[in-house]
């Protein structure tokens, strides 16, 4: 009975490991030709003609171009970025979702709405393709007599509640690059959040609004070479290559300043091993060729990560913004 009993449970860890082969084999073929014709699509949890969905476009086209298949941009804004990010968490774990994840979607909301997220910013996420950095911008309109970060500081001090600011709404990373300013230097200014980046930097270019703060990439930096609008500063600690003459926040008066936001392709860590890499591979393929300096060319720097790494800076980030939120008050549990 003992040797019939072990040739039983024998051969049933052999089908067990025909099986597991057998799916290994299976998921490795559908690697090699992913996405073979089918859409892929690239959520983003911000309203058009932002960094983030200047960004996801740049991403879609390249990869679209490299694969022979529609890549398709999604924009479904709100919550801080929460609803798009949900989406991709929840959709198929096939890897034809994809979501163009960011400090403010995998950092800034995992820090002020922990406990109502109903999945892992970080557990139930892949991490991929690390796109690059990319500093907020601090502008004001050209016709205010404010010419420096200093002298908006001094300003503010002098005169508490005066002084307004746009963003593209509350809680996200330019909104609190500002309370961490605000923060630094002891300053009171009033946060004005608009629907979206693009209608609070149109206020400061029309001068309906005295100071605005926006992902650098895109529609800030145009308006900032334009002349459209006076940049203050970046936030990042060494300047962009871009704007070389615009200073950081550190040189511009506030020693220790660093906030510097950044993009990747996300989705969900149950999409199959071998599709995770290839989307890897595929991705610093895109990201070494003309893409590259389409994005630079955009204020964003392009850097290279493993998705271990990607994930453990992912970490960190919700650690640092948990006490800047804390910090400001902006738990929304």
């Amino acid at each position: 009975m003992k040797s019939v009993t072990c040739s039983i449970l024998a051969g049933i860890a052999l089908t067990a490991g025909l099986a597991t082969a057998q799916n290994a084999v299976a998921q490795s073929a559908v690697a090699q030709t992913y996405p073979g014709g089918k859409p892929v699509r690239i959520m983003v949890g911000y309203a058009p003609g932002g960094g983030v969905d200047t960004t996801a476009r740049m991403m879609a086209q390249a990869l679209g171009e490299l694969w022979g298949s529609n890549v398709l941009v999604e924009n479904r804004p709100g919550a801080a970025g929460n609803i798009a990010t949900e989406a991709t968490a929840k959709a198929a774990p096939d890897g034809y979702t994809l979501v163009l994840c960011n400090i403010g979607s995998h950092a800034i909301t995992p820090a002020r709405f922990s406990k109502r997220l109903t999945y892992d910013p970080v557990g139930d996420f892949a991490f991929p393709i690390k796109i690059g950095g990319v500093p907020n911008i601090f502008m004001v309109h050209p016709s205010m007599p404010i010419k420096t970060l200093q002298n908006y500081i001094d300003y503010a001090r002098k005169n508490p509640g005066k002084l307004n600011f746009g963003s593209s709404g509350v809680g996200a990373s330019p909104h609190l690059s500002i309370e961490l300013l605000k923060s630094m230097t002891k300053i009171d200014i009033v946060h004005v959040p608009y629907k979206g980046a693009a209608l609070a930097l149109a206020d400061a270019m029309s001068g309906h609004m005295e100071s605005s703060v926006g992902n650098l990439a895109g529609a800030p930096l145009a308006a900032v070479k334009a002349g459209r609008v006076r940049a203050l500063g970046v936030t990042s600690a060494v300047r962009n290559a871009q704007l070389p003459d615009v200073p950081t926040f550190a040189e511009a008066g506030v020693p220790g300043y660093d906030v510097t936001g950044w993009y990747g392709l996300c989705t969900q860590s149950k999409v199959p091993q071998p599709i995770l890499a290839k989307l890897h591979a595929d991705g610093a393929k895109v990201l070494s060729g003309p893409l590259k300096k389409r994005l630079e060319d955009q204020g964003i720097t392009v850097e290279s990560a493993t998705p271990e790494q990607f994930a453990a800076h992912v970490k960190s980030e919700i650690a640092k913004w948990t006490k800047v939120v804390q910090d400001a008050n902006l738990q929304g549990d």
